[in-house]
């Protein structure tokens, strides 16, 4: 293609002046990039240039072409974004700016600059959705070109592709972009399966070619019978589609080929329910394979009926029912509002907006970036569940999500102060997972607060990505709480209070720590990245090794929250002998005395602290116990009804047989100190069955 052509073929939807700033656009690319050229040993300006086709092609504005045209003139060549600004304005410059690379930043792997790349070009996408558009013309004119390139590197860039670029243009609903995309990539990838492929389709093209005719033409023929208006179109199953087909649904090729798949369009949604009602009666329908995405558009903005038939000889057949204007948004997606919609540059479709919004409310409050794109990820892939709230209002979600992520969906505060849920007017667990028309409602708590183990069902990246926020803003106040205890404690044989310390001590505990506040150095010594007995050594300006002489151990409540956990290899409970072992990042891991982990630490004060319980000590504590018995039918009933007679809770039970006779339960028992649980094993050792009872180790 020159650029002739292209402001030929802009002719159709542009005016002259649009068509004269695409091809100033042109000329300064093609000046920026002289002397550089492509792996193919063509000029560079090729590449623009097609991008730009790639863009003409979906009838995108003036600015976007002129943003191909210049894409890499920023990451590759010594012009500036305010050099692009000067000449062709604001909006320009920022499409540039939004799809240039981050390639003057070093970063510590490749996985990072990935999702680095894939952060700024989301925050970018906020400003403006074009920005996307040109950024996935730009990887497909690549991936056609990909020839050129190492096979190591192909097969990096088609991973790259198929992991992010090809669902984020199905978000966008692009199909015949993504498509491609995914038929290029596979080819990248699985060159040799692709060819096989190819060449099976080929032997039963003749055969396929027959029966589709007949297909089309009895379709077609009842359309004219019943007056009705509507193009018939056979569709062909790409080699990529069907090697995904038989990997993920674990069918044959014969399975996967034995399906004819054929669109109807039309010209208006009545004619659609119409042509629906004609197709139903020309061969049976499978009633469970009835999807309305006109009455309940995707996510993306697709719109079709879809529904699958009986045909001649039991031949299934899948036909696809929509308007032009639905078959345009099928095509190209979220590029058809500019064929549709006479809005402002930049002004997005509702859906589009609100996938950005969600997008940039993971970037907020992701960790990092690796974190975001790795939530980012997770809804790119959606499979969607529709799911009604008590007013009536439609909210989709991926499959298998719950109604956790329907409360962060709803709203962040609602998802944060969730407790409970009904679903259809039933009250349900929060983890169990929602299916299509059913009505949840959120039920919430002023003070209640995200529980860790949410992060184990939930599947959308905006709950994951919240809950993490969350968790760590809750993880950073209790470790200065616990921060605070810890050398507050240490400082007492010095009889050094806190809010004693001068200005000019915690100045410089905070440089030589080189942190930004004394909180932090708190936060620190809380998650055991500091010990205290450095800090009182700075201090005090004594020996930073030597030992902490306080008579006061740090007193242990049950409800010091996420920084003191309790050590899994001996279980404590109130009323045994404990010791603290200061682990790094996690705060105090409380043991029992006699437990083998911390016998090898017992003398180094960095490690250990002392700790006892509270007097007002309180929560249930886990224990564990084992559990001899016959084996008899009904014995771990018996077992847990004693359990539940003692007032205590069964966590986890597990039981493993030693010979014909006798089997060993390990169970897991809730209990409020050691006095309750030696209630519970007093009334589990009285059960006939039992013949040995012990507390594990």
């Amino acid at each position: 293609m020159s650029i002739d052509t292209l402001c030929e073929q802009l002719t159709d939807y542009l005016d002259i002046d649009q068509i004269r700033e695409v091809r100033r656009a042109y000329f300064y690319s093609e000046q920026a990039h002289t002397g550089q050229s492509r792996r193919s040993g063509e000029p560079y300006i090729i590449h623009p240039l097609a991008v730009a086709g790639v863009l003409a092609n979906m009838r995108m504005d003036h600015q976007s072409l002129m943003a191909a045209m210049l894409h890499d003139v920023i990451e590759d060549t010594g012009v500036t974004r305010d050099g692009l600004a000067a000449q062709f304005g604001d909006p320009v410059a920022d499409l540039v700016d939004g799809v240039s690379k981050l390639t003057h930043i070093h970063f510590e792997s490749a996985a990072e600059q990935q999702a680095e790349n894939f952060q700024k070009m989301a925050m970018a996408m906020a400003k403006d959705i074009r920005v996307i558009m040109v950024k996935l013309a730009d990887r497909l004119h690549n991936m056609r070109t990909i020839g050129a390139l190492k096979p190591e590197k192909r097969r990096r860039i088609g991973r790259e592709t198929l992991d992010i670029y090809a669902p984020i243009a199905n978000r966008l609903g692009m199909y015949e972009l993504r498509s491609e995309m995914q038929e290029l990539s596979y080819r990248a990838l699985h060159p040799m399966r692709l060819g096989r492929l190819e060449q099976a389709v080929a032997k039963v093209a003749g055969n396929r070619k027959r029966v589709v005719e007949e297909i089309e033409a009895a379709i077609s023929g009842r359309l004219e019978q019943l007056g009705l208006k509507g193009r018939v179109i056979g569709r062909e199953k790409q080699a990529n589609s069907i090697y995904r087909k038989m990997k993920n649904q674990h069918k044959s090729f014969a399975e996967i080929m034995d399906v004819y798949g054929f669109r109807v369009v039309t010209d208006t949604v009545d004619d659609c329910y119409r042509v629906l009602g004609a197709m139903h009666g020309l061969y049976k329908p499978r009633i469970s394979r009835f999807k309305d995405y006109i009455a309940i558009p995707k996510a993306n903005g697709y719109q079709s009926l879809h529904t699958t038939l009986v045909g001649m000889h039991g031949i299934p057949i899948e036909i696809q029912i929509r308007t032009e204007e639905m078959e345009q948004m099928a095509a190209v997606g979220i590029a058809a509002h500019w064929l549709y919609k006479d809005q402002q540059d930049g002004a997005t479709p509702d859906r589009a907006t609100r996938w950005v919004r969600d997008l940039m409310e993971m970037q907020q409050t992701a960790g990092d970036s690796l974190e975001f794109i790795e939530s980012a990820k997770v809804d790119l892939f959606p499979d969607e569940v529709y799911v009604f709230t008590p007013k009536g209002s439609i909210l989709e979600l991926p499959k298998g999500a719950t109604a956790v992520d329907f409360a962060y969906a709803v709203h962040t505060d609602v998802g944060n102060r969730c407790v409970a849920c009904r679903i259809d007017r039933t009250l349900a667990p929060l983890s169990r997972p929602l299916n299509s028309g059913e009505t949840v409602e959120i039920l919430t708590a002023p003070n209640a607060r995200p529980n860790s183990d949410w992060l184990s069902f939930v599947t959308t990246g905006k709950a994951r990505a919240a809950i993490r926020h969350t968790l760590k803003q809750r993880e950073q106040s209790e470790s200065i709480k616990l921060g605070e205890r810890i050398l507050t404690r240490a400082l007492l044989p010095y009889d050094i209070e806190l809010d004693q310390l001068t200005t000019e001590q915690t100045q410089d505990l905070i440089e030589h720590h080189k942190v930004d506040t004394f909180e932090q150095v708190l936060a620190q010594i809380g998650l055991g990245d500091i010990p205290a007995l450095s800090v009182v050594g700075r201090l005090t300006g004594e020996d930073e090794t030597g030992s902490s002489d306080s008579s006061k151990p740090l007193a242990i409540a049950g409800s010091e929250g996420v920084m003191v956990t309790y050590g899994r290899c001996c279980m404590p409970v109130p009323g045994d002998a404990i010791v603290g072992l200061i682990s790094r990042g996690k705060g105090i891991v409380v043991h029992q005395e006699r437990c083998r982990t911390v016998a090898e630490h017992l003398n180094n004060p960095e490690r250990t602290m002392a700790v006892a319980w509270d007097q007002d000590v309180q929560g249930e504590f886990e224990a564990s116990l084992k559990i001899e018995v016959e084996n008899q039918a009904g014995v771990i009933a018996q077992i847990a009804a004693a359990v539940a007679d003692a007032g205590a809770s069964i966590e986890g039970i597990s039981r493993e047989e030693r010979d014909a006779q006798i089997s060993v339960l390990q169970m897991i028992a809730g209990v409020k100190d050691r006095i309750h649980l030696a209630r519970v094993m007093r009334r589990v050792r009285a059960q006939k069955p039992v013949l040995r009872i012990s507390r594990g180790q």
